[in-house]
This record gives structure tokens, sequence and C-alpha cells, in this order.
């Protein structure tokens, strides 16, 4: 199974790439964790729905076909890490390919996250890009090690 990160921003500090690697290198082969940054569409005098449009128009060309679809939105599902475990584990038993989507500074397009699989929420605080990023590979990482019996996870 493959999980891809879309994250639209492509420059994160260097603290942040370096954890997001360090955490990124411990999955085991069956599980491998990629990320593909998109370009965040220049600000300006452009309408909010050109914004989203032309975003949106990156991030489906950097997700694989047949890709399950899970958009981290503020308004999206609250899971614990067990519930997140479990959600991981149902991915894989379906053989889903699953693609985790993180939005630009104005957030997605609506129309984009109504239409996809699932979405999920990482915390109730507004989040910098680079910090979700962090976040978001811990937790799958936490994840994972909760379906493997592996005592990263305590609780």
């Amino acid at each position: 199974m493959r999980v891809l990160i879309v994250a639209v921003g492509q420059h994160v500090p260097d603290w942040a790439q370096t954890a997001y690697d360090d955490y990124a290198k411990r999955f085991p082969p069956e599980l491998k964790v990629e990320l593909k940054t998109v370009k965040t569409e220049p600000r300006g005098s452009k309408t909010l729905a050109t914004l989203y449009a032309a975003e949106r128009k990156r991030i489906e060309a950097a997700i694989p076909r047949g890709s399950r679809t899970v958009v981290l939105d503020e308004h999206g599902t609250a899971l614990r890490t067990t519930a997140l475990a479990q959600r991981l584990k149902n991915w894989q038993l379906e053989g889903d390919d699953v693609a985790l989507i993180i939005g630009g500074p104005d957030g997605l397009d609506p129309q984009f996250k109504q239409a996809a699989h699932e979405r999920i929420r990482l915390s109730d605080l507004t989040l910098p890009h680079a910090m979700v990023r962090v976040l978001l590979i811990e937790q799958l990482y936490r994840a994972w090690s909760v379906n493997a019996g592996h005592p990263y996870h305590r609780e």
C-alpha cells in the first residue's frame, strides 16, 4: 500500500523537512509513504474561486488514479490515534492507495472537499502548513506502530 501526502506549498523550514524525513524513513517497505508538493497559486488580485481552481487542478494531477482521497479539513472527523490506526488497517486491507491532502493558505476548494472519500482533522487549532506535514506523518507512523504492536505508542 502506498500513502501519498499531497501538500500545497513547496517551501518548508529545514527543521520541518528534517522531522518529516525522520519519520518517513521509519516505515516498513509494505507501507510506503511519499510526499508530493504542489505549487501554491500566487495570490494578488485573484479571486478565491480562481485560487481554488488552480490549486485543485494541481492537486488532482498529483493524485494517482484510483486512490482513496482523504482531505485534512478543520471541519473533518476528529480521530483518536487508535481510530486512525483502524482506518490505516482498513485502507491496507482494502488494498487502496491513499492520498492525504493538505490544502494551501486558503484551504481547499469546497467542492473538492465534498467529493473526497473522507475528511479528517488533526486538531481544532489552526496550524502552520509545515507543522501539519510533521504532525501528519508522525500520526501515520504512530498509527502503524499501534497496528504492528510496536511500543512507540503508549496508552
